[in-house]
């Protein structure tokens, strides 16, 4: 049986704001993959392996963002900027729960 295929963040119709998106953008922030790696084709799987290995940096720094190394924060920073502004220019409004 064929296991199913991310579609890469790029494609994500609202801009991938859920957990499979912050999983790549963390990866982006820890260094684990290449900003320029969407994931697009990759397996359930891999995905799963990127987040424990995403999961096991967090660890390093109490899971919080203000505990990151001044380079790691500006890059955190940077990324989610980018991905909430092109989240909202694809009509994504953080205020709507999955219900609405």
């Amino acid at each position: 049986m064929a296991e199913n295929r991310y579609m890469g963040i790029n494609n994500e119709p609202l801009g991938a704001m859920h957990a499979t998106g912050n999983i790549i953008r963390d990866a982006w922030v820890f260094g684990l993959i290449p900003e320029t790696e969407t994931c697009e084709g990759w397996p359930r799987s891999r995905i799963d392996v990127l987040y424990d290995q995403v999961t096991r940096e967090w660890d390093k720094y109490g899971l919080l963002v203000s505990n990151l190394p001044p380079e790691l924060r500006e890059r955190h920073r940077r990324i989610y900027d980018q991905a909430v502004a092109d989240a909202r220019d694809k009509g994504w409004d953080p205020e709507l729960d999955d219900d609405d």
